[in-house]
């Protein structure tokens, strides 16, 4: 073994200890080898407060419930799950998209249980949390938003929530925005938070996210749960159209296992406090936005259950964009690939064979493959200039690129995914017990 992949090895050791330490400090799980370095330091947003309690919906002395109250005349945009089986929440929080401003708004968010699957017992949930929290902040309950997440099939005991709701109401402050990101948590081994400003004329406008995720990921909206928040004023229409354009680069472009979650919610509120008027054409503000929105779907891919790569899935040269992303997500979630990836196997035929697996067009002696900067295998054969031994020694990085032409058209996407561990596994198979 050469020095520089000895020192590689020395170095992912040294993390997985410090992971180590973490997780028996703050969680269950060991935090992800890719996890940030810290949680963010997230601005005030003007117009918002937060807050989070130990419920014990599932979990045991833990924050389990996060609470946002939002000031009148802030405006809301959603996008959620297609699933069939979408969740209580969600149905609710479609129905009350594009409602009324004038009055204050709340997100009311639960871990440990996502009252997905029960019927008529999951709506009378959502009916008695949203009638608690809109009785205690004096909104109106078609203006509450309530998202869960956990497990499915089991009645959510919402008692434990609306038990706590005045206490709730009693810790809003507009700087609990971190804490509200660990009440969110399910199996994620670290809080996700991201930021952005933004000029506009001579004012500053802020942007802050959370989001949780970490699992059931190959969102079909957006991801598990993420909460946006910003000082803007933006009408509704104008927020709902940038928010689901932005989507489908962001969080509709990463997948951790191919499955999308019952209750996927992403819920972006502008409180309008900062006194500047943006539209959806407003460039600079789409894109600080798109930063905070990529930020925070890149998180949720690097704390994917027993994650040790992070991989980004680059396809150009499709017929369409379309094209383009069907042969990238089909790369993205194979499951051999993504085995290859954590055994830091250069196996570039299963590249091959994801492509060709995923109905969407390809001439196989018009593709080329690449792993980072090195080229793997062009006009349907391998290059002669290959050699294996880069491409091993590529395989051993943290972030990893699989770049695919197809040589046929103009088409490109891109989309982001992690690597298959057995520790996937191991938590997927203790998840109930």
């Amino acid at each position: 073994m050469g020095k520089t992949a000895k020192i590689k090895k020395l170095k992912k050791k040294v993390s997985k200890l410090k992971a180590k330490l973490a997780a028996a400090q703050d969680h269950t799980h060991e935090v992800s080898p890719l996890a940030p370095a810290s949680f963010p330091d997230l601005p005030v947003i003007a117009g918002a407060k937060f807050s989070a309690v130990k419920a014990g919906v599932k979990y045991k002395d833990r924050l389990d419930v996060m609470l946002a109250e939002l000031q009148p005349g802030t405006t809301v945009a959603g996008v959620f799950t297609k699933s069939a089986t979408r969740s209580a929440p969600v149905l609710d929080c479609q129905a009350k998209l594009g409602g009324a401003s004038d009055r204050g708004a709340a997100f009311l968010v639960n871990a440990g249980n996502s009252n997905a699957f029960t019927g008529a017992t999951g709506d009378g949930s959502v009916a008695a949390i949203t009638s608690a929290v809109a009785g205690a902040l004096d909104v109106p309950q078609e203006r509450v938003f309530t998202a869960s997440t956990g497990v499915i099939g089991e009645p959510l005991p919402h008692t434990r929530i609306t038990a706590k709701i005045d206490e709730l109401k009693g810790l809003l402050t507009p700087d609990a925005m971190q804490d509200a990101a660990h009440a969110i948590r399910t199996t994620d081994t670290f809080p996700k938070g991201a930021k952005a400003e933004v000029k506009i004329g001579d004012r500053i406008v802020h942007i802050a996210g959370i989001a949780k995720g970490s699992g059931m990921i190959a969102p079909d909206m957006a991801t598990m749960l993420v909460f946006i928040f910003t000082d803007a004023k933006i009408a509704q229409g104008d927020l709902q159209a940038m928010l689901s354009d932005l989507n489908e680069d962001s969080f509709n472009a990463i997948t951790v296992d191919s499955d999308t979650s019952t209750s996927d919610t992403l819920l972006l509120a502008a409180t309008g406090a900062s006194g500047v008027e943006v539209d959806q054409d407003n460039a600079a503000f789409r894109t600080a936005l798109n930063e905070v929105m990529l930020d925070l779907a890149h998180q949720v891919v690097r704390d994917g259950e027993g994650a040790t790569k992070f991989v980004e899935v680059r396809v150009t040269g499709a017929k369409s964009n379309a094209d383009a992303k069907v042969h990238a997500l089909a790369i993205a979630n194979s499951p051999l690939v993504k085995t290859a990836v954590a055994g830091e196997d250069p196996n570039w035929g299963r590249v091959v064979m994801a492509i060709g697996k995923s109905g969407a067009y390809a001439d196989r002696d018009l593709l080329t493959i690449r792993f980072g900067d090195i080229l793997v295998a062009e006009k349907g054969w391998v290059s002669p200039a290959y050699r294996e031994e880069d491409g091993a020694d590529y395989m051993k990085q943290d972030d990893l690129l699989i770049d695919v032409d197809l040589g046929v058209g103009e088409g490109t996407a891109t989309v982001w995914t992690c690597d298959l561990t057995h520790a996937y596994i191991q938590i997927n198979a203790d998840y109930r017990s």
